[in-house]
């Protein structure tokens, strides 16, 4: 296990963890825009209970690297529905966001299977 694995590691898992926290206490600049997408008002505390899981997922991954596999995949793909619900919006300038979150957990799964 590398330093920059862990470091990269760490910093995705609090990026799920700010985001499910954001959605967790409706922070408007995140519930906002979940309402402008369509995304039902039921779904968004689910949403941030699987930020939160893949979060925690990711930090026990350090020490099971199942668990981190499979918390990193998760998260990859609950990005990726993001991405795909704000271009289904039709707000294509709103893609960053989804993929600023996703990219430290990509990284993180890359540097895993490279070590």
């Amino acid at each position: 296990m590398t330093t920059a694995y862990v470091i990269v590691t760490v910093v995705g898992a609090f990026m799920a963890a700010f985001s499910a926290a954001s959605i967790f206490f409706r922070a408007k600049w995140v519930v906002q825009p979940l309402a402008d997408y369509g995304v039902p008002r039921a779904w968004w505390t689910p949403l941030g209970v699987a930020k939160a899981a893949g979060a925690l997922g990711l930090i026990a991954g350090l020490w099971v690297p199942a668990f981190g596999v499979a918390a990193g995949i998760g998260l990859v793909l609950y990005f990726t529905g993001a991405v795909i619900t704000v271009l289904r919006a039709h707000w294509a300038s709103h893609v960053a966001f989804p993929l600023m979150y996703m990219a430290p957990v990509v990284a993180s799964l890359v540097l895993g299977f490279a070590a």
